[in-house]
């Protein structure tokens, strides 16, 4: 029986998607840092300092889950999948707030890059499963 040859474009798309969310996760520590967020723009300052508490327990799930989920991607690890799907709900919901709350053009556009690439992730993952690049 031969292994599966993993293309190497699975391990670009991996290390830039875990490279994507542990960027997300120092965003989400800068942002409970009183002294960084002063440094913020207005905008960013405002939308940060009304962000409710379910909404910041989404973005933590959000991000923390993506880089979780991406770690055991790169060790081909099918759980993946569920916690880049809980990764995607924290996006969702974190943006509920987000788009309640600023008109931003640049918060918006975050926003929904975050939305794609979390949905990105969800797929790629299972096409990878079905390659059987990943159990």
């Amino acid at each position: 029986m031969s292994e599966i040859k993993i293309h190497w474009s699975f391990w670009v798309i991996c290390i830039v998607a875990l490279i994507w969310n542990i960027l997300g996760c120092i965003n989400f520590i800068m942002q409970m840092n009183p002294e960084m967020v002063e440094k913020f723009p207005d905008e960013a300052q405002s939308l940060i300092a009304s962000r409710p508490m379910w909404a910041t327990i989404a973005f933590a799930v959000a991000v923390f889950g993506g880089a979780l989920a991406e770690m055991l991607l790169l060790l081909k690890k099918a759980t993946a999948y569920y916690l880049f799907i809980a990764s995607l709900l924290g996006v969702i919901i974190t943006n509920i707030h987000t788009f309640q709350v600023s008109s931003a053009i640049d918060i918006w556009l975050g926003s929904l890059m975050s939305f794609v690439i979390a949905t990105f992730l969800i797929w790629y993952t299972k096409h990878v499963q079905r390659m059987g690049w990943v159990s």
